[in-house]
């Protein structure tokens, strides 16, 4: 049986006679019907959020975090509920939904603990003759209304990356979730009835795609936060008019193995990094460099692991790679990978498409201008190259219009610094996959990768404005 979700705007619930059907990515059936927000539900939801500013923002900082600590609760009382439907939607391995539960409780707990600690500074003025006795108080404050647009592949934590910082910072949210898996997002809505946020400091609604930039070129709102596609987030930064804009828009991440890495410890963090949720993560491993003196060696331990992950219905706790989040995505994969084979490349294991379900592939002898080298793959395809120098290999990390994260496997320690100083990239990630994040840390990309930085406390600076008061004390 189906679930029947409403909108929440204004701390009401809200129907509509236009409705979103869902369904799961492995078997097409539908497990979830939504409403389709119109232009009276956004501006609503955006009048609401204007409204109830001035209130969130006057709130103790104790206030809203005692609001994040019963979002919390609220999700781990629910875990299961939550990972169900995010493994429902879409489509991802249920233990890994669990561990995004996980993640997303994290995440509202920093931000709990963050709310209480929102800090400034006091600096000296009497820098010179002409102002003696003058101090300054620097103070962070809420910058306003904001917009978080999030996409399919983590329907919890990259909403909670948005919530949980606007909430604690003390700014009111508008929250669109996407349309293919909103089902999380709407079921936090369901915990915000009762966590004590006052009306239409949290509003969640999904609105047809005709009328969704609406949420981003309407001058109230003081801030769009948006997780996604390159293109997209790049054309959204060109609709927000004055706004602040903080942008997370994936890459090609790249892993660089040196000769003197633990091999089988690499081989293993690159086969979950590169396959986990099939590969559809903004860090999931896409180019891996290794050193031409241990390269047969790699392949000879990687090929096998990859060949022996288990494809299968999400809901099974055995499956490792579901399916892809829709035809048309899997189909792109297919043709990306034959465009590849017909200019030179060689499959040695996978390349197969039935239906939604990629197979875990690899490739060599990718030429660098193939898309599934030089765009974001964002599927279980991941490219292998020898190279003989660390100069040369950190080049061709850099040698892309992206700039997440990279990961880099050595012991030496000089490579390592090598590493964090040269690579082109908003993260340097010693002796592991690109793929890992820590929802503390600051994450973000340079190039076409993004625009400032999340992590809980990162994403509180960006949704605040510093403001000085300079005192003239004789």
């Amino acid at each position: 049986m189906s679930r029947r979700y409403k909108m929440w705007i204004g701390g009401k619930w809200i129907d509509s006679d236009e409705e979103l059907t869902v369904q799961n990515p492995y078997d097409g059936e539908t497990v979830a019907l939504a409403p389709y927000a119109g232009e009276a539900d956004l501006e609503n939801a955006i009048s609401a959020a204007c409204e109830a500013f001035p209130k969130i923002r006057a709130m103790a900082s104790y206030q809203r975090a005692e609001i994040l600590m019963r979002l919390r609760d609220g999700v781990r009382r629910r875990h299961e509920d939550f990972a169900q439907t995010i493994s429902l939607e879409a489509g991802k391995p249920i233990l890994d939904a669990r561990v995004e539960v996980d993640r997303a409780i994290n995440v509202l707990t920093l931000a709990e603990e963050e709310a209480k600690r929102i800090g400034g500074e006091v600096m000296p003025l009497d820098m010179n003759s002409l102002s003696i006795s003058r101090l300054g108080i620097v103070r962070r404050f809420p910058v306003g209304p904001i917009i978080g647009i999030t996409p399919y592949n983590f329907p919890l934590n990259l909403g909670m990356h948005k919530v949980a910082p606007a909430l604690a910072m003390g700014c009111s949210v508008v929250w669109k979730p996407s349309p293919l898996a909103p089902g999380a997002a709407l079921l936090f809505a369901e915990l915000a009835e009762n966590a004590g946020i006052p009306k239409g400091a949290l509003n969640i609604l999904v609105p047809t795609n005709d009328i969704a930039e609406q949420l981003v070129t309407d001058p109230r709102p003081r801030m769009l936060s948006f997780t996604g596609s390159a293109q997209v987030g790049w054309r959204l930064r060109s609709l927000a008019g004055n706004k602040k804009v903080m942008l997370e828009l994936g890459g090609n991440a790249a892993v660089v193995i040196d000769s003197d890495a633990d091999l089988d410890f690499a081989i293993q963090r690159c086969v979950s990094g590169g396959f986990v949720y099939a590969g559809q993560t903004c860090i999931s491993v896409q180019r891996i460099f290794v050193a031409e003196t241990i390269y047969d060696r790699f392949l000879s331990g990687f090929i096998p692991l990859v060949r022996n992950l288990r494809m299968g219905n999400p809901l099974d706790e055995a499956t490792q790679v579901g399916p892809i989040i829709s035809d048309r995505e899997a189909e792109r994969l297919e043709r990306w990978i034959n465009e590849a084979v017909d200019n030179g490349a060689e499959i040695l294991t996978g390349g197969d498409r039935k239906g939604r379900m990629v197979e875990p592939s690899v490739l060599t002898n990718v030429p660098p201008s193939m898309k599934v080298s030089c765009e974001e793959v964002f599927g279980p395809v991941v490219t292998v190259s020898p190279y003989k120098t660390w100069d040369e290999a950190l080049a061709k990390v850099n040698d892309s219009h992206y700039g997440l994260q990279a990961g880099v496997f050595t012991n030496d320690i000089r490579k390592a610094f090598l590493a964090f100083e040269g690579l082109e990239t908003g993260g340097v990630i010693l002796n592991d996959a690109p793929t890992y994040r820590m929802d503390g840390m600051p994450y973000g990309g340079v190039k076409s990768s993004g625009l400032g930085r999340e992590g809980v406390r990162y994403a509180m600076e960006e949704m605040s404005d510093l403001r000085i008061f300079a005192m003239n004390l004789a």
